[in-house]
Parts: C-alpha cells; structure tokens; sequence
C-alpha cells in the first residue's frame, strides 16, 4: 500500500488541510488537532457529533504558528466573537497544550446509530492534542476499505492506495522515514453520516452498514515510535 493522500485538521471538526508531505512525531501529524472550539456557558469542546455546522467551516495553519477559520461565506478568521455569531453560541478557539494536563469533554449520543439522536452522553478526549482517544495519534484507512464512499467523512490523516489495513494490528511498519505500530481499529460514531461541502450528503446508511458488516470500526490507529516524515507515494513496509 502507498501513500494516497495526507491530510491534517487543524481545529477538531473543521475541514483540513491536504498535504504533499507531513512531519510526523508522538503526538502525529503536525498541527492536527492543535484547536478545538468550546462552548464557553458549558465548558464542552464541541464537534460535528452534537454541532454538524463545524464540518461547513474549515482550518489552515499560519506561517507564524497560528491557525485561521475559514468560515463557509468565505470570512477568515480567529476572533471568539465572529466564531460564536456563526455557530449561534458563546464559544472560544483554544489551543491544546503541549503538558496535556486535562482531558477535555465532549458530548456524543447515547446510541450512535440513532439518526435524529435526543439523547446525549458527556465522554472525555485525549490529554494535549483534541484527539478522541490518546491512542489514537496517526489513522489510516485504505481505498480497499472505503469502497464507494467518500474518504472526507472518515477524516483519515492518511489515506492508502491499496488494501489490507486492518491485517497491520499488532505489527510495526514504515512509512516515510515514520515507524508505526498498528492497534486497534477504530470505532466510527455520527458524523460519518454529516453532510459536507463539496457534495457529500446527509447519509445515515453509512453508520448503518459499518455497524452491520464491520461491528462498526473502520480505519486504523497507530502510534508512532520513531518520528520523521511521510509524504504522497511512500509506500507502507511492515518490518
């Protein structure tokens, strides 16, 4: 398998950044999920599961370090307020620490399957990057495993040409100058099914079909032991 396409989101829930090359450490790639946008009345981080407008704006890192929100009518910005006259809400962007000292909350329904869902649950992030789980650093997913369905709804950093992703767990592979071992596949929730710029559609069948004919997880983690970089065309070499 190779290297497809690499993508990096910025600000959790938001659409990202696709990428020729990423540098890649412990905490994955470079600027993912260093920003996340917060309900500033409940404290909760938001994402598309409870908040599906955030997946109409999108992220970009700036040379200085900073990130900028491209709202969907065109408007850049980082300012709080313009943020919260979009999303209807009080809300902050703030920036993960490098200590990871406390884990955010997020809120996610009760039953993921449920298209319309009433019923919510408060879960807890990663420590430091506002990834959904510690383990989970780096995902993959191939064009094998995608089939027919767009691979922006599963928002991968690394999307592979090829098949066979789901055999690496447990194994340590290279790609790029990156060492990588595989854990566990990684279980999918709501916002697989949330419209998205670019034509995607409201799809509740994609849940749907994960749930019935893979026990609902799709792609891969992977946490990276040695850093370095990947870029498009690497080719994935178990060792």
């Amino acid at each position: 398998m190779r290297v497809l396409e690499l993508w990096r989101y910025p600000v959790k829930s938001l659409q990202g950044e696709r990428l020729a090359e990423a540098a890649i450490d412990a905490l994955g790639v470079a600027g993912d999920r260093r920003w996340a946008i917060f309900d500033r009345d409940t404290g909760l981080g938001l994402t598309a599961r409870r908040v599906p407008e955030l997946l109409f704006g999108s992220a970009r890192l700036r040379d200085d370090g900073g990130v900028d929100v491209v709202l969907p009518d065109g408007t850049v910005t980082s300012d709080d307020d313009v943020l919260s006259g979009w999303l209807d809400r009080r809300v902050e962007l703030r920036a993960a620490t490098e200590q990871g000292d406390v884990a955010p909350t997020y809120e996610a329904p009760a039953d993921e399957e449920v298209p319309d869902p009433t019923e919510w649950l408060q879960w807890e992030g990663a420590p430091g990057p506002f990834h959904d789980s510690p383990r989970i650093r780096l995902s993959l997913v191939s064009t094998g495993t995608l089939g027919t369905w767009d691979r922006r709804r599963f928002r991968a950093n690394v999307v592979l040409d090829g098949a066979g992703e789901d055999q690496l767990r447990g194994q340590e592979a290279d790609l790029g100058s990156v060492r990588l071992r595989f854990g566990v596949p990684i279980a999918r929730c709501v916002m697989t099914t949330r419209p998205q710029p670019g034509g995607i559609p409201r799809d509740t069948s994609v849940l749907k079909t994960i749930h019935r004919e893979r026990d609902g997880l799709l792609a891969v983690r992977a946490a990276v032991l040695e850093a370095g970089t990947v870029r498009t065309g690497d080719e994935l070499t178990p060792v």
